[in-house]
């Protein structure tokens, strides 16, 4: 049931999500639960306990779900009397009609804890085929930022059934580490869309990212069992560090964290990679931060970096424009390499730089250097974002599912 690695003199043990929860104290009123956040002291002190996904200022009863469907009767029969589906809910494209296997509950910002019925939140096992089928939807043909919106909304009501149930066992674990995998695939993905309002829903799945990854480690940290971690959680950890790279107080709220972090979480190549790459950033080398990511980022991590790649290419072209001689231009075909992007891009990019380009008379491109006219792209950097790699390209394609 667990993997055996040597670290330092104690052992790490890796957890399955089958191990046993009688190892934590349970109430005997709420079997889904090993413990309540509140238990582990230490836990309190290094991450805050997230439950907004409920009134804050309601106590949370001991509520075990009964509802067996993934929307519960009343809900369902109330949306359709208001027209209130979504695309992906209606039967044969009705708008007010849906069935039991189509209808996903929705999330309520104002749902009180006091009035919540049994039959109106979902049992941890109806919690988990919800998740499936939403997020098996990712492999839809619609938008991305429709599939997004719908997912968006009802993994955040699963979290929301979580919480008013108290579950904080492994099973819980694991749903959080897909949403938490959910939201930063989307991070990479929803730049890409074209929608008007783009920035609003980014800066919302951002939010919701920071929130359930927060959740989760409170989770880790309330069935912590001694010298072990979870099979993925120096992973996730690492995700943490990664979405710090450009944060205005990165410095000391990091510094703070990574001291609250166990010893063999703080060892792992997963948590050694993304401290390879913030010191690479806030040093501004950009080779080490191009190679290291595409040697050995995991997808995840690499849909995090991949924002401030083009960040990071702008700099080195900061650098050769600064530093080369004026008299002898720089080749772009060898500073494509460096970069790892296409030539054709690496040229757009030096003109929405305000740098120029010239030819040899032979085909081949020049960057001119000793130029004072350089700047940020007005347009942004996405355009300029991915990274050439066969690696990368590899592993985006066996992301098929969370």
């Amino acid at each position: 049931m667990a993997d055996r690695r040597g670290q330092r003199q104690q052992p790490m043990i890796t957890k399955n999500y089958s191990r046993s929860s009688s190892t934590k104290s349970q109430k005997p009123s709420n079997p889904n639960s090993n413990t309540r956040f509140a238990r582990t002291n230490k836990s309190a002190t290094v991450y805050s306990v997230n439950k907004d996904d409920i009134d804050e200022h309601q106590d949370i009863p001991n509520l075990v779900g009964t509802c067996p469907f993934m929307c519960p009767v009343e809900e369902r029969a109330r949306r359709e009397r208001l027209r209130d589906l979504a695309v992906f809910e209606r039967l044969h494209g009705n708008p007010a009609k849906t069935s039991s296997t189509l209808a996903v509950k929705k999330f309520c910002r104002t749902l009180s804890t006091n009035n919540v019925q049994a039959s109106d939140v979902r049992p941890v096992s109806v919690l988990e085929e919800t998740l499936n089928y939403v997020l098996n939807l990712l492999k839809s043909d619609c938008r991305f930022e429709v599939v997004h919106d719908f997912i968006f909304d009802r993994t955040r009501s699963v979290r929301q059934d979580l919480t008013m149930q108290n579950v904080t066992n492994d099973q819980a674990i694991r749903m959080y580490e897909r949403m938490v995998k959910f939201h930063i695939l989307s991070h990479h993905k929803l730049p890409k869309c074209g929608s008007p309002d783009i920035a609003s829903i980014r800066h919302l799945n951002m939010e919701q990212l920071t929130k359930a990854l927060t959740s989760l480690f409170n989770l880790y940290e309330a069935n912590r069992a001694p010298h072990s971690i979870y099979k993925d959680e120096a992973e996730f950890h690492s995700y943490y560090v990664l979405l710090h790279l450009c944060s205005d107080n990165q410095g000391e709220s990091l510094s703070l964290w990574f001291r609250h972090v166990p010893f063999v979480i703080m060892k792992s190549k997963e948590m050694c990679f993304a401290r390879r790459i913030l010191r690479f950033f806030r040093l501004g080398n950009y080779k080490q931060l191009i190679y290291t990511t595409e040697a050995e980022a995991s997808y995840l991590q690499y849909c995090i970096i991949e924002r401030y790649i083009s960040e990071i290419r702008a700099l080195a072209l900061s650098c050769v424009n600064y530093g080369g001689y004026k008299l002898q231009p720089y080749p772009l075909t060898h500073l494509s390499n460096l970069l790892m992007m296409q030539e054709s891009d690496l040229e757009s990019l030096c003109v929405d730089c305000g740098l120029q380009t010239s030819s040899d008379g032979i085909g081949k491109v020049l960057l001119s250097t000793k130029l004072t006219s350089s700047c940020n792209p007005k347009r942004g950097y996405q355009k300029y974002c991915e990274l050439v790699s066969e690696r990368l390209e590899r592993l985006a394609a066996e992301v098929s599912e969370l």
